[in-house]
């Protein structure tokens, strides 16, 4: 993959890191971040990321982009089109090991690991009038099951199929988070999965116009989720979390994590990394989003699914 390159002059953790040694003063590496949907949780931490990557890193310019999140990210990782990915844990040992919906296809080993994130919880939303109380109680209703190729997608397949149910007993709708909000409101659908982490925007959006419910996991059914994938755990939406749901709501969680292409140097990763876990940069992004505040270097290669990069090795064997 061909970069432009310049110097920038900026920086969030005192003087700007330099990129490297060898690195010509006259250019500027350009990289581009693959996040999410606008309403979910990557998008604005991944566009916060950015912006302190572009300020804290001397010849560093990094741009945020929407896209249809995890499956998606992974391949444009592979493919050399997204140089660092927002993903799910489960999601990209999948790809990396050619497994569930990249069965079939070589494995993804351009993937690797930089940092896990926040956990990132599956929210089943629905409206408190629907009479929907169960996943059960999907079966012979319209359900938004995330975008095509996302990881929401395979976690509503996964969920629905340890409850007893497929495809053949609803009716799937492949909407983005922010389409299957628009859905529930107008009531062209009567549930959506949801893989974010919480509040989600769009859940709080709707909320403020909506009476909403959030589906339960009873605590039998995670721990079979569990057993069957082991990305999953078990966890709690507090009460409060959402306008009008006042009782903690029993579900499971997968985690989200930054990757990062194999095509790029050590010491970019290295420096992106003493940017990120700077306390300037981890008070921007708690701001940004209340699954900012997550984020540590204590956990930061907790449940690591893949091989880590080059890159990522070298800075936590100098912190950790």
């Amino acid at each position: 993959m061909t970069y432009s390159r310049k110097i920038l002059t900026a920086g969030i953790v005192g003087a700007a890191l330099p990129l490297g040694a060898g690195a010509a003063q006259a250019d500027e590496l350009s990289l581009s971040l693959a996040t999410g949907g606008t309403g979910g949780v990557y998008f604005p931490l991944g566009g916060a990321m950015a912006e302190a990557w572009t300020q804290g890193v001397d010849g560093l310019t990094v741009t945020a982009e929407s896209t249809g999140a995890s499956v998606v990210n992974a391949r444009l990782i592979e493919d050399g089109e997204s140089d660092l990915a927002m993903i799910q844990n489960d999601i990209v040992n999948y790809a990396v090991n050619a497994a569930e919906m990249f069965d079939g296809d070589d494995p993804m080993e351009r993937n690797l690991g930089m940092a896990m994130l926040y956990p990132e919880l599956i929210q089943i939303v629905t409206l408190a009038d629907s009479g929907i109380e169960s996943v059960e109680d999907l079966a012979g209703t319209n359900v938004a099951v995330g975008a095509p190729g996302s990881g929401t997608e395979a976690n509503a397949r996964q969920i629905m199929e340890v409850h007893g149910i497929s495809y053949d007993d609803i009716s799937e709708q492949f909407l983005p988070f922010g389409e299957a909000v628009d859905a529930l409101r107008d009531g062209r659908i009567d549930a959506a999965f949801l893989t974010a982490g919480i509040p989600t925007g769009s859940v709080v959006d709707l909320g403020s116009t909506e009476d909403i419910s959030i589906v339960p996991i009873e605590a039998e059914n995670a721990e079979a989720i569990a057993d069957a994938y082991p990305f999953y755990s078990p966890i709690t939406i507090e009460g409060g979390t959402y306008s009008g749901i006042d009782e903690d709501v029993d579900t499971v969680t997968v985690l989200a994590m930054l990757t990062a292409s194999a095509d790029l140097e050590a010491d970019a990763v290295e420096q992106m990394l003493t940017v990120l876990f700077d306390e300037g940069t981890l008070e921007t992004l708690c701001d940004t989003h209340a699954r900012g505040c997550d984020i540590t270097l204590d956990t930061a290669t907790e449940a690591m699914p893949i091989d880590l990069h080059p890159g990522a090795e070298a800075f936590y064997d100098a912190h950790q």
